[in-house]
């Protein structure tokens, strides 16, 4: 009984991780999610929502390594077999891309990790234990 209570209490995901992506507030989607680059604000300015339950910790730097190496590794190869530029040209290019990319998608996947927690009712967002 407890089981089906839980997962009826449970939020929609997709909505919530799509708000979290935009860096707003998984509850009412108008809010600011952030208040600065990487901290998560303690309550939403608009709908009061707690966020001080958030432990993304080390999640969003993980999956952005691992959607970054995945764009960039296939492309490195492609661009090197097809156009074979110089060495100093092909770091330049793909080392600032990446830290460009890199720093684009940490903030949104800190948001969409925060949101999935929200969603899923972890780490004390249920209101219960």
């Amino acid at each position: 009984m407890t089981d089906q209570t839980v997962n009826s209490e449970e939020r929609a995901l997709w909505p919530a991780l799509t708000k979290g992506f935009r860096r707003k507030c998984p509850n009412c989607g108008s809010g600011p999610l952030m208040k600065s680059y990487l901290k998560v604000r303690d309550t939403c300015t608009v709908c009061r929502e707690d966020l001080s339950h958030q432990r993304a910790d080390d999640g969003p730097a993980y999956l952005t390594i691992l959607i970054v190496g995945h764009i960039v590794a296939p492309l490195l190869l492609v661009v090197f077999e097809t156009w074979r530029p110089e060495p100093l040209v092909l770091f330049t290019i793909f080392a600032v891309g990446s830290v460009t990319l890199s720093l684009y998608l940490l903030p949104r996947l800190k948001g969409a990790v925060v949101a999935f927690q929200w969603a899923r009712l972890m780490h004390g967002f249920g209101g219960g234990t």
